[in-house]
This record gives structure tokens, sequence and C-alpha cells, in this order.
């Protein structure tokens, strides 16, 4: 029985989901739950009946649910699949049966059709960290070796099955040198020349989603020359996260043959286009270390994912190891990363003397190849410690270090980011002159650069910080809303929309608030958020509690630890509602941080 929904055609027998004759990549529970929700679209459908009939007899967390559902309505839309508090779910769009015979041709083909499915991470967060992990590094390892065996052994003979991969020209600075990229028995290359790749990589924001529909992932990067060799930093942009990595070699030829190497990683598209928790990417990078133990790059995310989770120990354990490894093979690049990465545990652990040290013998290792824009990283690393000690002087000048090296690498983002977070440093230690005179030469780099107007949201975004009262933010916040009409998901659109809406509420002006949510499309946790806002405003319990727990998903899969703590608080803290009390508090004791607990110290007073 084939099922069509919208612009969308389901198989129920083979699981197979197509959108306008193309294939739609699911994975094998998600089709499952499809096919469940489908078939009993006239009744509400329990977590439990869910959990016993998608996943049987198999020991999974409710999350898996959330996880699922959540995937499904990113397909379908958020209006798909509808939550009923303590009941469950129910399917809400409409649906018509489509049954054909198959010729037995066809039939005979799909049955010698062998598909990978990836498996979904299944994480349970009322379970203590390290009593969870196992079951998560479990399904993450059937599901990398599975895909690298079935990829290494049944590579395509053709592109038809490739993977398609857009890149931008990637030469040196004086155009003498390029990376040329063929199509091979894995890839599909597409060479786009519109733009630059430096162009694209200060536009992203805006160019991405133009290109993302034909192709869902892009490579750029910069490329130099330093001492007879040749440096790489590239970036492949997807449609929910970037893959970013440094390489090295002799000469072209075999610099092109270690970045097609490093490409071949499946996992790594997996990541790009599908939301993750981190649970799931450090369980999966892992594995992809332990498989593949001579790439730093995937050494460097795995260090990364650690420290983003808040285990130190074991990050600085790997960042020592990579270290010791770069030190024997004299790779100063890798010396320099592993360094740096050494400083940001000793930073966030508090030992900043330690911390500055590294950074000191990180420079040093940097100088060594000539890479100006990560000796500007230095430094801009360096002018947080600095504030650490209260020393506005030692922070204008490394910032100013930062930025002056990031000029003479030509790298915009760099540049412009020590200049605009000096404005901030400068506004933090109450320096009012250096604040605006850093805030104002940025502005005039952007002009200079010809950057898209997202950058320049940047501008109001910071008059808003110096603002004193939430009345004086409002016309500096809307601003930055005007710049960013082509970008809405940008991170100051983000965070300037959430301050008005706060802003609208707290002045009973609910009509404002809805009518700048009313215009948002994006499904993501943030947009979530402000739904949950004003439902709650509007005294919508129903609706209170279906976008709150919304919100919860995205930004558990989405890895925002802030996003999910504050939602969770907001549930357990607000009257007359019926949710899982025990379950979201848990959650808060076991993965709120340290600087969350106090930010929200009162809250979490009046909780007990």
């Amino acid at each position: 029985m084939r099922y069509t929904i919208g612009s969308f055609e389901f198989d129920i027998h083979s699981l197979v989901l197509k959108k306008n004759e193309e294939a739609v990549s699911i994975r094998h529970n998600e089709a499952k739950l499809l096919a469940l929700l489908i078939e009993n679209a006239d009744r509400v459908l329990s977590k439990e009946e869910i959990l016993s009939k998608v996943w049987q007899d198999k020991v999974v967390s409710e999350q898996a649910v959330f996880q699922n559902i959540s995937h499904l309505r990113s397909l379908f839309g958020n209006a798909a699949i509808k939550t009923f508090s303590k009941r469950g779910y129910q399917w809400q769009l409409a649906i018509e049966s489509k049954t054909e015979l198959m010729p037995i041709e066809e039939k005979h083909s799909q049955n010698n059709v062998t598909t990978v499915v990836p498996i979904a991470p299944e994480t349970k967060p009322n379970e203590a960290r390290n009593n969870k992990s196992w079951l998560t590094i479990l399904v993450a390892g059937f599901a990398f070796i599975i895909v690298t065996i079935v990829w290494s052994l049944n590579a395509p003979e053709d592109n038809d099955s490739a993977i398609k991969l857009a890149y931008f020209p990637i030469t040196d600075a004086n155009n003498e040198s390029r990376l040329n990229l063929t199509d091979n028995a894995l890839f599909d290359f597409s060479e786009l020349t519109h733009i630059s790749s430096d162009k694209f990589l200060t536009s992203s924001e805006l160019e991405y989603p133009k290109l993302a529909e034909q192709h869902p992932f892009i490579l750029a990067g910069r490329m130099r020359s330093f001492n007879q060799k040749v440096y790489l930093n590239f970036t492949i942009k997807g449609q929910f996260a970037e893959w970013h990595g440094e390489l090295f070699a002799e000469n072209i030829d075999a610099l092109t043959q270690k970045l097609q190497q490093h490409l071949e990683l499946p996992f790594i598209y997996q990541f790009l286009d599908t939301p993750y928790s981190p649970d799931f990417k450090k369980s999966t990078l892992s594995l992809a270390h332990q498989e593949f133990p001579e790439d730093p790059i995937i050494l460097c995310h795995l260090i990364d994912i650690y420290i983003e989770t808040g285990e130190y120990d074991t990050a600085m354990a790997l960042a020592e190891k990579f270290a010791t490894s770069a030190r024997q093979q004299e790779n100063w690049q890798q010396l320099g990363n592993a360094l740096l990465y050494q400083s940001r545990v000793l930073t966030n652990k508090d030992l900043y003397k330690l911390s500055s040290e590294k950074l000191a013998l990180a420079t040093t290792a940097f100088e060594k190849i000539n890479d100006l824009s990560r000796q500007a990283d230095v430094w801009n690393a360096q002018s947080w410690l600095d504030h650490q000690f209260d020393d506005y002087p030692a922070i204008k000048e490394s910032l100013l270090k930062s930025a002056q090296l990031a000029y003479e690498a030509n790298d915009i983002g760099r540049e412009l980011h020590a200049l605009t977070y000096l404005s901030i440093m400068a506004h933090k230690h109450k320096q009012q002159e250096d604040k605006y005179v850093y805030l104002r030469k940025a502005e005039s780099k952007m002009k200079s650069y010809e950057l898209p107007i997202y950058h320049f949201a940047k501008i109001p975004f910071h008059y808003a910080i110096f603002a004193k009262s939430a009345q004086d933010k409002e016309p500096h916040l809307k601003q930055v809303l005007s710049h960013t009409v082509l970008t809405p998901n940008h991170w100051v659109a983000q965070s300037s929309r959430k301050q008005l809406v706060q802003h609208y509420i707290e002045q009973n002006r609910l009509l404002e608030a809805e009518e700048l949510t009313a215009q948002l499309t994006g499904e993501n946790a943030q947009n979530s958020y402000l739904k949950t806002l004003i439902a709650q405003a509007n005294q919508d319990n129903e609706g209170f509690i279906s976008s709150a727990q919304r919100t919860f998903e995205q930004a558990q899969l989405a890895g925002q630890n802030t996003l999910s703590l504050d939602v969770a608080l907001l549930l357990v803290t607000t009257p007359n509602i019926k949710v899982n009390y025990d379950f979201y508090a848990l959650y808060i004791e076991q993965n709120a941080t340290a600087n969350w607990r106090r930010e929200n110290e009162n809250k979490l007073l009046a909780l007990n």
C-alpha cells in the first residue's frame, strides 16, 4: 500500500519515502514510526505503544520517540504530528491511499537492493551520563561500522549514487596554484564559479540557502604556501552543521589526495545533513578516531565535543596525546592546535596562568609555519585571560594584535571579530570612548569589504548591548531585524528577536510579540521557544506545553544545552500545568553547568 501526503509518497511495505518522485533519506525506525502513525491516523498513539511496535523488544528510552518524532516533523512540518500531553501523538495531515500492482521485474529489483540506514541516537536524559553513554556508543558503533564497511565494499560504479559535493575554486593568495578535484566512483564534484571561495566564506549565511536545494554540501577554503609546503584550511557547509579542518603537504597534488581521502569518510555527511545530539556525535567521533587514529581532523572535532560537553579531563588527555604525536612528527600546525585545546581546557577550569603558558607555546608553533590566522586566534584567547585579571590595556593590546594578524592574512572574519570583541570588552571595562571607536572601525571595515548587510546587523546589536534600559534597546534590536530579513536564523537575529519578544511580554504588548513570531517559518528550537513564551503569556496551557516540549526536543537534538535547560526550568516553574516534573528537574540536576546555575540561582533556590 502506498500513501500520498502532499508532494510525498510513502510505501508502507518497503518503507520507502519519496518526494516529487525523488527518494528521501529516512532512518529505518523513522520509517516504521511513520507507517504506524499513518495506519493509525484516527487515534492517539501512546509512547508505550510506539516503543513496543517500533522498537519491539529493544530496551530504549522515551527520548528515542521524541527524536524520531522530531525528525519526521522536520520533513513534514511541525503540524504533521500533534502532541497530546500525557497521552501521546497523532498524525494530522491528509493522506490518500494508492494501491498499485508492481511489475515482476521491478519487484525483483527492489528485493535485491541493499540499503544502509544510519541509526538514530537514543539517549536518556534522566540517567547519569556515565551510565547512559554505553548504549549511545553501541548504537553509533553499529552505524559507523555498517556505513564504513558497506561504503568501502560497495562503492558505486557510476556517479548516480556518489556524494554530490559542490565547491568553490580554492587557490593561493596570488591565484598561481589551485586544487583540482576530479570525479570518481565516490564523488560527483560540481565547481561553482559565480563567486570566489573567500566571498562564500564571508557571505555563507546568505549564499548557502540559495544553493542548498541543488547543492546540499558545499566546500570552500583558503590555501597558502610557506617554506616549500602547501597549507589548506577548508570548510564544508551543510544544512545543520559545518565540518572544517586543516591539511598540509609537499605539493598541490599530494594535498588534493589528502583532502579527497579525508572527504571519503561517510559520517561527515551524516553530521552535516542531520541534527545529532552532542553525545551521539561524541560516540561516533570516538569510533572514527579508533578506526582512523592518524587523522588529526577527526581528533580535533573529538576534543571539541568533549570540551563542549564539559568533560575537561578527557579533552585534556586527548589534547596531550595530540601534542605528543605532533612534537614527534615536528608537525607545527597540529602542535599549535593541540596547545590551543589545552589552553581552552585550562581556561574553563580557571587555571589562567597555565592557560597563558600554553598560548605562548602555541604562538611559537604557529610562527614556525607563518600561520597568521591561528596566531590571531591565540591573541583572541589571550584577551579573555587578560579580562580575568581586569587588565584592560592588555586586553586592548591582545585584540589589536589579533586584528592586525588577521588583516595581514586577509582573514576578514577574524579581523572583524577582534574589533567588535574589543568594543564589547571596552564596554565591560567602562572605557566609553574605546567602545564606540572600535565599533565604528569595524563598521568602516565592513563597508570597505562590501560585505552582505547581515554583517552590519552586529553594529546595532552592540548598541543594544550598550543601552541602559530595555526601552532604549528596542530601536536597536528592530534595526538588527531589518538588516537580517534575508538571514532570519543568523545568531544576531535570533538573539534580538528573543529579547524583543521578552520585552513585549513584560510590557503586555502581546500583539506585537505575536506579530514578530508569526513571520517565522524556520523549524528550529529558537523559534519554538518564542512560541512557548507567547503561549505562556496568553495562558494557553495546552499550547505552552506542546511548544515547550517541542523546544526541549529540538534543543537536545541540536546540542543546545543552555536552551534545553532554560525550557526545562520554564516547565517546572510554570504553575497550573501538568508535566513530568521529576523528569525535567532531574535533567536540570544532571546537565546544568556552573555558569547556568549562577545565572538562574534565584529560580533554582525557589525550587529548593
